[in-house]
């Protein structure tokens, strides 16, 4: 089967492939001997989560900030300066 790729670096998939693999949303992306290579990957949840909070830098101390404030009753937080 033949796919073309677009001005915009796009390549759509033929239907009956993307069928046989099943619904996927991301691919792990490689080329190898001259051939690019698709693998289909199944992103968890967490591992968003885990990458959410890795590109915001979060330290622990950051968390147990949040927690705390979280836990202070509703008069404490609306006089609380920022």
């Amino acid at each position: 089967m033949l796919a073309k790729l677009t001005s915009k670096n796009q390549l759509t998939l033929p239907k009956s492939i993307t069928a046989a693999i099943g619904a996927t949303e991301y691919f792990d992306v490689e080329a190898s001997n001259g051939r690019i290579v698709l693998t289909p990957v199944r992103i968890q949840r967490g591992d968003a989560v885990r990458a959410k909070l890795a590109e915001l830098d979060l330290q622990e101390q950051d968390i147990a900030d949040a927690v705390a404030w979280t836990r202070q009753p509703p008069a404490a937080k609306a006089t609380r300066k920022k």
